[in-house]
């Protein structure tokens, strides 16, 4: 049996790397701990407790001592206006049929000429969708019950039914002058 100088090196070049590799296997994340350790001892957060709160108070919803909220409200007293407006006997008419141009607002329509034929004037209305319209005395326009009352070579007068904010109807004056 002859060994030889190369087998004899590498076994002992074996042996010394296997002494080193035990070595290093005793801890190898000692010196991670270690950083870990320090680096949570220099770290001192403070946290502020919570606020106090004061402590919620339940209420008990007792229907019967409230006004139900889907009925009309009554006054003990009811001013003596509301009851004059509502019988003025000015209101509009909610059974007739609309008129197309009820649907614009009055300051959103213009108009833009006249026409007469056998002594009847009538009005040309331009619309929001440049749609003109024919009307004359006793049509309908804008949002307001407004009808008209004359038509004239520069206007159309017309008489709007509105509310008085007392419950009630007031009758009022508009016009809509001819544009250039």
């Amino acid at each position: 049996m002859k060994w030889g100088c190369n087998n004899m090196l590498r076994w002992l070049t074996a042996i010394a790397l296997s002494g080193s590799m035990a070595a290093c296997t005793d801890n190898p994340t000692a010196d991670l701990e270690t950083y870990v350790k320090e680096t949570k001892d220099q770290q001192r957060s403070s946290i502020e407790p919570l606020p106090e709160f004061e402590p919620f108070e339940s209420y008990i919803y007792q229907a019967n001592e409230l006004r139900d909220p889907f009925t009309e409200p009554t006054f003990a007293h009811a001013p003596t206006s509301v009851a004059q407006a509502g019988g003025s006997g000015i209101k509009p008419d909610f059974d007739r049929a609309r008129e197309p141009l009820e649907e614009y607002p009055l300051d959103s329509l213009r108009m833009v000429g006249t026409l007469e034929q056998d002594q009847d004037s009538w009005a040309l209305i331009l619309d929001t969708e440049e749609t003109i319209h024919r009307v004359q005395h006793g049509h309908y326009m804008g949002q307001n019950y407004g009808k008209i009352v004359r038509v004239s070579e520069f206007e159309v007068e017309l008489m709007e039914i509105i509310p008085d904010g007392l419950g009630g109807w007031m009758e009022r004056q508009a016009s809509i002058a001819i544009s250039e």
